[in-house]
């Protein structure tokens, strides 16, 4: 009969454990190892779609309908996973085809604005132009000055990232340089487009008498007349910045991001203008643009 050894260790817990984290890290070692540099430029290639697509549509309605579009399909994936629901996972996998087809519909706009930026580099070269002088928004104060004493309405739109070609197209297309002298003509009580607006792509009048959506948010707003509401629904649907001289007032207000800023002081239109258009528009905390006036 053996007599088991007082002084042989026993095995430690520790130890094991140990041995396990080492095994772990091996494991995961081997599998990097098993990584190409092919596959290295396949994940940045997929990294880089999907933070391209987030971009387009950040800031628009589309955010939300992905957020509940991931929501449904998380909370669909784990009922039919717990529940081993098979009728109900089968009309799912048979819904798949439907979706491929209503996501392109339902995205439309985003898609349709990624497009037509994909020629469109300039956006990425603002930070280099933020100290020149806009010559639109220069016309367009000494304009605003003279259709205020006037009492002439007046509707300005300006485009940034997000496209307004369908807004143009319910227009009349001038492409026309800007001046101060055509702001007044266009608006004028007895031309032919005073009634619409005008949307301005980059340095150039692009078109008059364009139709814009109407905001339904401020309905109970006896104050907001027809050009106030097309103005914040214009900057409900993008990031444009939209200036409107009050016919009955001749007071200035800049509709942008869904809200409109009243009164605003015509002698600094051209200043505050310009902090919307070259100015960084990432929104801090309180969902506010950084270089966005205060009301």
């Amino acid at each position: 009969m053996s007599v088991p050894r007082h002084g042989a260790p026993a095995a430690s817990p520790l130890s094991t454990h140990g041995r396990a984290l080492l095994d772990t890290f091996d494991s995961v070692l081997e599998r990097f190892a098993l990584i190409s540099y092919v596959d290295l430029i396949d994940i940045l290639l997929v990294t880089l779609i999907i933070f391209g697509v987030l971009m387009l549509i950040r800031g628009t309605r589309a955010v939300q309908v992905l957020r509940g579009l991931l929501v449904l399909a998380a909370f669909v994936f784990i009922l039919a996973q717990i529940f081993e629901l098979q009728a109900f996972t089968w009309l799912v996998d048979n819904m798949l085809p439907v979706l491929l087809i209503a996501i392109p519909v339902i995205f439309q706009p985003e898609l349709r604005r990624a497009l037509e930026q994909l020629g469109l580099a300039g956006r990425y070269l603002r930070i280099f132009r933020r100290d020149e002088s806009n010559p639109v928004v220069d016309a367009f104060k000494d304009a605003a000055l003279r259709l205020s004493q006037r009492r002439h309405g007046a509707l300005v739109v300006f485009e940034q990232d997000t496209g307004l070609q369908e807004y143009i197209d319910t227009g009349v297309v001038l492409d026309a340089d800007p001046s101060a002298e055509l702001f007044l003509t266009i608006f004028n009580k007895h031309t032919e487009l005073h009634d619409g607006a005008i949307i301005v792509r980059g340095n150039r009048l692009a078109a008059a008498a364009c139709v814009l959506p109407l905001s339904t948010s401020s309905l109970s707003d006896r104050q907001m007349g027809l050009r106030h509401r097309a103005a914040l629904g214009i900057s409900e649907v993008s990031d444009a910045v939209a200036v409107v001289v009050s016919e009955e007032t001749g007071q200035v207000s800049i509709a942008h991001n869904g809200r409109i800023l009243r009164r605003q002081d015509i002698a600094r239109l051209d200043t505050i203008l310009n902090a919307f258009l070259t100015g960084p528009r990432q929104p801090d905390f309180l969902g506010r643009a950084s270089s966005e006036p205060r009301a």
